[in-house]
């Protein structure tokens, strides 16, 4: 979850860079970037390595680069926290690949450039009479950087949003493009879904989608933890989508977020009270001193879809967020425990967090997804951007939820070792061969993959 406190990019500086970057030609990268010029992630907490980005806008034009360079890393909309997408010899950007290839109303499925974000394709669904099943907390992110990394939102029937798709056409290292199905590929889709950018660029995805519906969303405040303890399951079972927000402080949880379809068989808008809760009075951000002028619209109001799942709205482009996140996946099973594991490091934690995040997301057969054959509780951190008290208390809260075999967000910050990850992953082995028979010169490998998974 992204913590939008501060909205310095103003829209008209978003649309001057973004000009000058459709200016450049492609095979001709900016590589006269200094380092204070080099791009950075949102938060501002990683610059990357290389300044030489490229920016493709046709599948040739990738392949062209894939077959010139030796090493290379596919870049998205540059959300993630760690060096998963760095590379110290060139970028190619998916920025320019974005658009919507067609819509198929007979098995209803959409297919998509990697390139375009949530916010851009789900108003066009949306009007077409379709929908997505989930979206993540912020919608300014790319589809296949989200794929790619096991992106989620929230729901105990909702997997993540790698589990809409149903196919995908991937560059690889010779250059050439394979495509692989849901329908045909069986294991090697499982395999290369959730792939961390090891096994190619990813230029198109074909997702499922269902009929449009119109949703809501009621905020409480102060749930008992007691409560939470006793009653689980129920609270976050909810809502179509329940998130729980938490500073550790107190023994409450600072804010309840239940979003349901119009017309549910419970009516949250009359509640004033849910598990001990009280009901919100006005429209809240999840770090409730702060303004609630960017967040989607709650009390009970309907709107679409893709206006109510994500936490912020999709008509502003975030800044660079000045902040650190973390997060964890444990069993379902578990979730009570572990989060009564980290309740006891409050003290340790609050000085440096913004806001902690709970959510539930379904189990999968991804390889590499982080849910795979396991329903999952996430406990999620965004942190003040203080790395270096961050990184001191990233091992103590991996110690704490080490019972219960948490794993890591592949996109934010962690610091468990490539053996601990192993253990994690049985299928980690047969990923490995996979990414050699695709990229046998280790085209797409950098640090982070050498470091956690190689």
């Amino acid at each position: 979850m992204v913590i939008d406190y501060s909205f310095a990019m103003k829209r008209k500086t978003f649309i001057r860079l973004g000009s000058a970057f459709a200016a450049a030609p492609f095979l001709s990268p900016l590589s006269n970037m200094t380092q204070q010029d080099r791009l950075q992630n949102w938060a501002g907490n990683l610059t990357f390595s290389t300044g030489n980005v490229f920016y493709p806008k046709t599948v040739s034009e990738v392949q062209t680069l894939v077959k010139e360079k030796d090493k290379l890393r596919g870049l998205g909309t540059r959300h993630c926290f760690n060096a998963i997408a760095d590379s110290k010899y060139n970028l190619v950007s998916s920025s320019k690949l974005n658009n919507i290839l067609s819509l198929d109303t007979v098995n209803n499925t959409v297919t998509v450039e990697g390139g375009i974000k949530y916010g851009e394709l789900a108003p066009y669904l949306d009007k077409k009479g379709f929908a997505l099943h989930n979206l993540a907390s912020l919608p300014h992110i790319s589809v296949a950087g989200s794929i790619t990394t096991a992106t989620h939102g929230s729901g105990v029937k909702n997997g993540n949003l790698s589990t809409q798709v149903h196919a995908m056409e991937i560059v690889i290292a010779d250059g050439s493009v394979i495509k692989i199905s849901k329908d045909k590929d069986g294991d090697h889709f499982d395999a290369a879904v959730v792939g961390l950018g090891a096994l190619g660029f990813i230029t198109q995805l074909t997702l499922a989608v269902e009929p449009t519906f119109q949703m809501r969303q009621q905020v409480f405040v102060k749930l008992p933890l007691n409560q939470l303890k006793d009653h689980f399951l129920e609270i976050v079972s909810a809502g179509y989508s329940v998130s729980l927000f938490t500073d550790w402080q107190s023994d409450s949880i600072n804010e309840v977020w239940i979003k349901d379809k119009v017309n549910p068989e419970i009516d949250y808008r009359g509640m004033s009270e849910f598990y001990g809760a009280k009901a919100a009075i006005k429209d809240l951000h999840p770090i409730i001193e702060l303004s609630a002028e960017n967040c989607t619209p709650q009390m009970g109001k309907p709107g679409p879809w893709y206006e109510r799942m994500p936490h912020f709205k999709m008509g502003f482009t975030p800044s660079s967020g000045k902040e650190l996140q973390s997060e964890y996946f444990v069993p379902k099973q578990h979730a009570v425990e572990a989060i009564l594991a980290i309740q006891k490091m409050g003290k340790q934690i609050g000085p440096h967090l913004f806001i902690t995040e709970i959510r539930t997301i379904a189990a999968d057969t991804l390889w590499l997804s982080p849910c795979r054959n396991q329903d999952s509780v996430t406990i999620h951190f965004t942190w003040k951007q203080e790395w270096e008290e961050v990184k001191k208390l990233l091992p103590l809260i991996e110690q704490e939820l080490a019972p219960f075999n948490a794993r890591p967000h592949w996109g934010k910050l962690f610091t468990m070792s490539s053996t601990v990850l192993e253990s994690k992953y049985e299928k980690l082995a047969e990923f490995k061969k996979l990414a050699s028979t695709y990229d046998p010169k280790a085209k797409f490998r950098n640090d982070f993959l050498i470091g956690n998974i190689y």
